[in-house]
């Protein structure tokens, strides 16, 4: 079978996925929330629950979040779909790709975990448990694991404000699907900017077109 630009981006997405969710459902099921396992002085993998956005942030209600992930995964699906029949750059495709994945694999959370694992305040979650999950369709947390601490320090006392305290960079935790949207779309802006530009232009045009027919 010919290899193709559509097939190189449905084995980009489904690797990702299958090892983003292989290793929270790994985490999930071996460590307790808050344990972590010291891999080097600067990597250590902390199993952390993110109820949020990507690196923990939090602005939107739960269900609002989730809902929006949906409706976003569905318009990167479409605009993949439409770069891979034009047959873009295949580089430009895979950092959508990478995108897309990362979406899905956080979305994944979302959706399903807080059915079908139990909590994991001091114990290591059930997978599927007799008693129901810990929460509801669409209120899952995103399971977050990769933590680098890179330096670790005090400030200076003379330093306003902060003088004195504890210093950590990078103090965010993530996760691979977290990685994969960073990835992509740090590429995509620092390669592929007018190819993005180009194509959403193109893709304004034709809706444009499009509604000027239905007016006819």
């Amino acid at each position: 079978m010919k290899f193709s630009k559509g097939w190189g981006a449905v084995l980009t997405i489904m690797l990702l996925l299958i090892l983003d969710q292989a290793l929270k459902i790994w985490v999930k099921t071996h460590m307790q929330l808050h344990e972590s396992y010291q891999i080097t002085s600067w990597f250590y993998i902390y199993f952390t629950e993110n109820p949020g956005m990507a690196f923990g942030i939090e602005v939107f209600g739960k269900l609002f979040l989730s809902i929006f992930r949906i409706i976003a995964v569905g318009f990167i699906g479409y605009y993949l779909c439409k770069i891979v029949k034009e047959k873009y750059n295949f580089g430009f495709i895979v950092c959508i790709s990478l995108i897309f994945a990362g979406a899905i694999g956080n979305i994944i959370d979302s959706i399903f975990y807080g059915v079908i694992f139990d909590h994991s305040f001091g114990q290591v979650a059930s997978f599927v448990p007799e008693g129901g999950g810990y929460s509801t369709w669409l209120h899952g947390k995103v399971v977050d694991m990769f933590y680098f601490p890179l330096i670790e320090t005090v400030l200076p006392d003379w330093i306003p404000f902060w003088g004195g305290k504890d210093f950590i960079f990078f103090r965010p935790i993530f996760n691979i699907a977290d990685s994969a949207i960073c990835v992509g779309v740090f590429i995509l802006f620092i390669f592929y900017r007018h190819t993005l530009s180009k194509s959403l232009s193109k893709e304004e045009k034709h809706k444009g077109k499009e509604n000027a027919e239905e007016l006819v």
